[in-house]
Order: structure tokens, then sequence, then C-alpha cells
């Protein structure tokens, strides 16, 4: 019984010294459901903020079209104006698009990273 109790005691500081470096993996949060749900909805936000851009694009072109027919003599300098509106635009989205493509990136390194982590401290607690 005392050689049990020793191994519960021993366990049960593992598991807290496991629960601490997870705590500090987790930037802040409590689980890593938490932390994943934050990541997906900042991922989220920045799709979102793309789309919006995207559909502004299609407005601005579509009302470009529309004034273009009524007057020809503002056709270039309009299309000159919604072009270059629409590079920047497309810049912005493309710039977006990478940083989420970094940023799902960095979240498949932290997930794969913590799993390994686990996986190594939970051998080593069955090892002890």
């Amino acid at each position: 019984l005392t050689v049990l109790g020793r191994q519960v005691e021993d366990a049960g500081r593992v598991l807290e010294g496991i629960g601490k470096s997870i705590s500090y993996d987790l930037d802040g949060e409590e689980s890593y459901s938490t932390y994943l749900r934050r990541e997906s909805a900042q991922i989220s936000d920045a799709y979102s903020s793309s789309d919006r851009s995207l559909s502004e694009l299609e407005g601005k072109f579509r009302q470009g079209q529309e004034q273009g027919g009524r007057e020809e003599a503002r056709l270039g300098d309009s299309f000159l104006g919604l072009l270059l509106h629409a590079r920047a635009l497309l810049r912005e989205t493309r710039h977006i698009s990478s940083g989420l493509r970094d940023k799902h990136d960095l979240l498949a390194l932290t997930v794969r990273s913590h799993g390994a982590r686990l996986s190594r401290l939970k051998n080593d607690y069955l090892r002890s």
C-alpha cells in the first residue's frame, strides 16, 4: 500500500506538471479546443474581410460599368481609377490570403508540436 500510495502521488505530480506545461502553450486559454476556436475565429474574420473586399470590388466594377454607359467622356478616368482601386484591393486580398496561409501553417505546426509533446509526456509517464 505504501508503494502504491507513492506511485499515485508521483502520477499526480506528473499530471500536474503536464497540466502546467500545457497551460503555458495555450496562450492563456483554458483548453486546446478554446485555443483552436479562437485561432479559427481569427482566420474566419480574415476570410470574411477578404470576402467583403472582393464584394466591394465587384460593386465598384458594376458601378463603373453603369456610369461608363452614360458618360463616355469620363470613361477613361473612371476606368483607370477603378483599375487602380481594384489592384489595391487585390494586393490587400493577396496579402490577407498569404497571412491566412501562414497562420494556418503555424496553427498546424502548433497542433503537431503539442501532439508530439503530449505523446512524449504520456510515454514518459507510462515508463515511470
